[in-house]
């Protein structure tokens, strides 16, 4: 099969950057108005929404050609200068924030999508990453980006590489829309029952300052307690033995559990260090100043094997009370959101855990906490059927893109 090398630019009708510091300023963003799409939104491929700016409508206006359009491709500038989105009918009319690179292919010369899927193979990333400029940060600019090599095929190949590899996006944007929707349930549930206090049997529940009944505030230090992570070296790690270890990678943004991120560990730890399925773990280390892993917190999924966690991260373990509804609390109750501001450092972020532990946590009584866990367990058990099911997914599409991609495998 012959395939033409051509570059980035040539296939391109516009590679732009987004806005300078110059233009937006931090006072002009918001939280309501069009979305801003920075480099910390570019997630797996696709444009993040959960910690999105936004700006009103007058910096819209003026800020025109930096509007993001169906099948463009954003490009971290600096940092991690190998991670790209792709941008679908939801971002249209988005802006390209500082910090991005905004590329639109010429879609009379090559299928938007096929360039994306192109841009992700390791050999791509690689290139990239080398000739990206910068000591201590790498950084990206248009004349770099314009001279990334791409093979193309002719496009009726292109539309079956596109079809083959989509399938398995689909299936994983439909199961993210589910827990999406799951996740909002259940933040739900936990806003009506311990926020607005409408948990069942409310009506006839006596309420005072706040408190009902039978409930109590209590310090952080009374409802759990916590273990370090094992501290590790490079020489205790490998690529095929040892036990897995979760790390701060394991985090998602702002909470829960990131799949087949975890590093192999060959080292001892204690017993304590052990985590099992269910456990709670909470990020202490952020390495920006986002905070969008430090204080955040994830339950731990059945692995299928033995586990233990790093010097990032510490095991909660509740003394009073259920652990979900601990987790519950930190994640959909928004504590983590209090914790995480106690994290301090110029360039990395480190949180003492002792300084939340005078936080006070609203603890219900028993009864109330045991119906609680039987209408949250399985919003939760069912989050993380399908989330394994786009773990599997992506490992899939990760292993056939290379093949595809290099024209190893024809479709």
């Amino acid at each position: 099969m012959s395939w033409n090398k051509v570059t980035l630019g040539e296939i391109s009708s516009n590679i732009q950057t987004g806005p300078f510091g110059s233009q937006l300023h931090q006072s002009d963003y918001s939280g309501e108005g069009t979305p801003v799409v920075m480099p910390k939104d570019l997630v797996n491929g696709h444009i993040s929404e959960v910690s999105i700016a936004r700006v009103s409508e007058d910096h819209v206006s003026r800020l025109s050609r930096h509007k993001i359009e169906v099948g463009d491709i954003l490009y971290s500038r600096r940092g991690d200068v190998g991670r790209c989105a792709f941008a679908t009918d939801v971002e249209q009319g988005w802006l390209c924030g500082t910090g991005c690179l905004r590329v639109t292919v010429d879609k009379s010369k090559v299928i938007p999508k096929f360039v994306f899927y192109q841009l992700q193979k390791a050999e791509t990333v690689g290139w990239v990453e080398k000739h990206a400029v910068g000591a201590t940060m790498l950084n990206l600019n248009t004349s770099i980006l314009s001279s990334v090599p791409i093979e193309i095929p002719f496009i009726e190949e292109q539309q079956k590489i596109v079809d083959t590899l989509s399938a398995y996006d689909d299936l994983i944007e439909n199961n993210q829309k589910q827990i999406k929707l799951l996740e909002e349930a259940a933040q739900r549930l936990y806003k009506e029952w311990f926020v607005d206090l409408r948990f069942p049997g409310h009506e006839t529940t006596h309420i005072t300052d706040g408190i009902p009944k039978g409930w109590s505030n209590r310090s952080l230090s009374e409802v759990f307690d916590f273990v370090r992570g094992k501290s590790y070296t490079s020489k205790e790690l490998s690529d095929t033995t040892g036990v897995l270890m979760a790390n701060l990678k394991n985090i998602r943004a702002f909470g829960g559990y990131n799949r087949n991120a975890e590093k192999r560990f060959t080292g001892k730890f204690k017993d304590n260090q052990n985590l099992t399925a269910g456990d709670i773990v909470m990020g202490v280390t952020d390495m920006t100043q986002e905070r969008r892993l430090v204080g955040h917190v994830a339950l731990v999924p059945d692995m299928g094997e033995e586990m233990t966690f790093s010097m990032d991260l510490i095991k909660i373990i509740p003394k009073m009370t259920d652990k979900l509804f601990v987790y519950s609390t930190l994640y959909y109750g928004g504590l983590s959101k209090q914790i995480s501001p106690l994290a301090n450092g110029v360039n990395v972020l480190h949180l003492k855990p002792e300084a939340m532990m005078g936080i006070e946590m609203l603890i219900p009584c028993d009864e109330i906490v045991a119906q609680y866990h039987q209408q949250v367990a399985p919003i939760i058990t069912r989050i993380e059927a399908l989330q394994k099911q786009c773990d599997i997914s992506t490992e899939a599409r990760d292993r056939l893109l290379p093949k595809l991609m290099s024209g190893e495998i024809e479709v």
